[in-house]
């Protein structure tokens, strides 16, 4: 008795990235760049950054569309969901994509009385609403089976002056994935969330990467003796979109490096 092999290939697997222009984003669509994965990466003003992504990924052999978007403005979404829809037919002849990943973001530094209900809001519609409503509406671009990773931050489980308004928004996608991962389940969509701790990036006026004595204290609390550099938030995002990590979901990832155990 013979057995006839599938010819079929396996389907090229694409991801959504938002804020993939610099930092974590930039670093996760590397990472997965080198794994076999194509990637759609969004920006909201570097567009010459976001360019360098894509002829980076590019060079790793992988396809890249890049697509401005603002996570703050959730009127955009439905707009934006087509222009994904028609990226996905021209690029990949596709009408899904197997990976989400909510980035996109920016924080406040201000101290809990002196926060205005503009910076309130910003953060709420930045992180919170931003994460919910887009991925509502790109939920049909999502293949069952597919995974979601939402972005917060190791600030919602310990604190430092001056992040309550940010950390408040954070907490809340903690909240939202559990129940993303609860709806979406009926579709094996499994749903994470990725906490980074302090990274050396641009954020927050690239305080942990330029202030010394600030990156020295930052490093005196974690574990692993030292504040994370792009790579190593990067290769956790990845981690948990590829491999063996389908059964998770649900959970809050924090990638510190132990910080303030």
């Amino acid at each position: 008795m013979t057995t006839t092999a599938s010819t079929e290939l396996p389907r090229q697997r694409i991801a959504l990235i938002t804020g993939a222009n610099r930092g974590l984003g930039r670093s996760t669509a590397l990472h997965l760049a080198r794994q076999g994965v194509d990637v759609i990466i969004t920006y909201l003003n570097g567009a010459a950054q976001a360019a360098d992504v894509v002829a980076d990924v590019q060079a790793l052999g992988r396809r890249a569309v890049a697509l401005r978007l603002d996570v703050g403005t959730a009127a955009s979404f439905a707009g934006f969901a087509e222009q994904v829809r028609s990226a996905l037919a021209a690029n990949w002849q596709r009408q899904q994509l197997d990976f989400l990943v909510n980035n996109a973001g920016g924080g406040i530094n201000a101290a809990l009385a002196d926060t205005t209900e503009e910076q309130f809001d910003l953060m709420i519609n930045t992180h919170l609403k931003g994460t919910f409503f887009l991925t509502q509406k790109l939920l049909p671009l999502i293949a069952d089976g597919g995974r979601i990773l939402n972005t917060s931050s190791g600030l919602a489980r310990f604190t430092f002056p001056g992040y309550a308004a940010y950390a408040s928004a954070k907490g809340g996608i903690d909240v939202l994935s559990r129940y993303m991962a609860l709806e979406l389940g009926p579709r094996g969509i499994s749903v994470n969330v990725l906490a980074p701790g302090p990274v050396e990036t641009d954020f927050g006026g690239g305080a942990v990467r330029d202030d010394s004595a600030l990156n020295q204290q930052l490093a005196a609390m974690t574990a692993l003796g030292r504040t994370a550099m792009p790579d190593d938030i990067g290769a956790t995002a990845a981690a948990l979109l590829l491999g063996g990590s389908g059964w998770i979901t649900g959970q809050r990832i924090e990638a510190s490096g132990g910080l303030l155990l």
